[in-house]
């Protein structure tokens, strides 16, 4: 036995730790015998240890073509090799495909032995092939795991969106930008009877409404100048899910032929004379209150009737900061792969500000922010500090710290909260100086308060009084900030 196979036998804590890796390890001495085979190399190559050690590598393995083993290459040159695919054959005839990297190993100037670090290629391709070909039959990559938080708030949209998957019904998901509407969209297409069948998203407000027509319905050769015979998204949807974000963005005009073929299950393509029928669920989204849209005539009425048979509001980032945590360490995790580097967590004074901030652009600008304090960092840092932030939110911290400083310097400038609040509660407002959507906002929450009380802040109760659903009642309550004086902890969830 050569010193090399002494070495590794004489540590028989070597076998246990190399059987326990992922990648292959095979290690030949000069004569080109095998003294190392691992666990994973007996299952890429489909050899047990008793087939390979001790014994010559050409006897076992079969290079074509004239090509050489990468480990007598490297065991006659020297010379060290990187990402070298090889495909070879094993004494039962298996084609085996691998990437290695391998090297001679050394003792006291003089090659002794290789080693070879192999990855199982084969299954490398067909997972990738797998991936493209369901890409292509269906596009969508998100699911009800993919959404991230525990808040009570996400908790009930992602259990009422669960259900709505069972049905073709019509949905429509309500939302600021940026709370993730589409990942709630994908998740119901993919947990839905209609999984396999396609996925057509578009934005209405990508398109003008000259092009978006003819995109929706589709049309035939010579309607207009250019025009080709050519299928619109309802026909490429068949089966499947149309998802239209931004519906609001849609003229009132084509919202009607929308309302129609949704209604008749029927499109006609532009140009044409006849109809054809549809088998589609239509999941739309809006980025405003629908009530507000259909005010300021952005959404018709029977429109919104038609496609809220099932209404999900997305809780804004400010509504279930609990969750920000988590969000903060998913996206670390994310850019992290991405970036290649190794950041453990973020510091205690970022994260407080994080859970102070108002998020007016919702999970995306926490997205974008950890994305851009990571582009900041070193490489050997592994924590994001709050030099690492955009700038304006570096700034705003300076600033409210300093203001805090000068707070606990001259501590007779402020007053207490409780006495703050009685002041707000007397103080006199100018309604001259109020525009007509702040009056209109400050009746709303007045009037909502009133009925609330009225009901003993029992929801169901409160919302039939207002002729309003119970979700649309939870929502204006936490958008209005309306709380039960009585336990304002659980405020709109009963």
């Amino acid at each position: 036995m050569n010193p090399l196979q002494n070495r590794f036998h004489s540590f028989s804590f070597y076998e246990e730790i190399l059987d326990r890796i992922h990648e292959g390890i095979h290690v030949i001495n000069e004569n080109g015998r095998t003294v190392v085979y691992n666990r994973k190399m007996t299952e890429l190559e489909s050899m047990s240890k008793q087939d390979v050690l001790g014994k010559p590598l050409l006897e076992i393995f079969q290079f074509p073509n004239g090509q050489e083993s990468t480990l007598l290459l490297a065991l006659r040159t020297g010379q060290e090799y990187r990402n070298i695919r090889q495909t070879y054959y094993n004494d039962k005839g298996k084609k085996i495909t691998t990437i290695n990297h391998t090297f001679p190993i050394y003792e006291q100037g003089k090659i002794v032995g290789a080693v070879e670090i192999a990855n199982d290629v084969t299954k490398i391709e067909r997972f990738i092939r797998g991936t493209i070909l369901e890409q292509e039959k269906n596009p969508t990559r998100f699911t009800f795991q993919d959404i991230i938080g525990k808040s009570d708030a996400i908790r009930e949209i992602i259990e009422n969106a669960k259900r709505a998957a069972r049905t073709t019904s019509s949905v429509l998901v309500v939302g600021e930008t940026g709370t993730g509407k589409e990942l709630f969209v994908q998740s119901i297409h993919h947990a839905s009877a209609s999984t396999a069948a396609p996925f057509i998203s578009q934005n209405c407000a990508a398109l003008p409404d000259s092009l978006i027509e003819g995109l929706l319905f589709g049309t035939v050769r010579g309607a207009f100048t250019g025009a080709v015979e050519r299928p619109g998204l309802f026909e490429q949807a068949e089966g499947g899910t149309l998802f239209l974000d931004e519906i609001n963005s849609l003229s009132l005009h084509l919202q009607a032929k929308l309302l129609r073929a949704i209604q008749e299950r029927m499109i006609r393509r532009i140009g044409d004379t006849k109809d054809r029928p549809i088998h589609v669920r239509i999941i739309a989204a809006i980025n405003e209150d629908p009530v507000e849209a259909i005010s300021n005539n952005h959404l018709r009425k029977d429109l919104f009737y038609r496609l809220g048979v099932v209404t999900l509001f997305i809780p804004p980032l400010r509504q279930r900061k609990e969750d920000i945590p988590e969000l903060v360490q998913y996206f670390i995790a994310k850019y992290n792969d991405l970036f290649q580097m190794n950041v453990k967590q973020i510091n205690q004074n970022v994260l407080k500000f994080l859970m102070e901030y108002d998020w007016p652009g919702n999970v995306r600008e926490l997205q974008h922010m950890v994305e851009g304090a990571m582009n900041l960092m070193l490489d050997d840092e592994g924590e994001i500090q709050l030099s690492h932030l955009p700038i304006r939110h570096s700034q705003r911290i300076s600033i409210k710290n300093s203001n805090q400083l000068e707070q606990q310097i001259f501590p007779e400038n402020s007053l207490p909260e409780n006495s703050l609040a009685e002041l707000q509660q007397v103080q006199p407002i100018d309604h001259e100086n109020l525009t007509l959507q702040a009056q209109m906002k400050r009746f709303e929450t007045s009037y909502i308060q009133h009925v609330l009380e009225t009901c003993h802040y029992n929801i169901s109760k409160a919302a039939k009084e207002l002729g309003i659903s119970r979700q649309s009642l939870q929502y204006r309550i936490r958008k209005l900030k309306l709380q039960n004086p009585n336990n304002p902890a659980n405020s709109g969830e009963h």
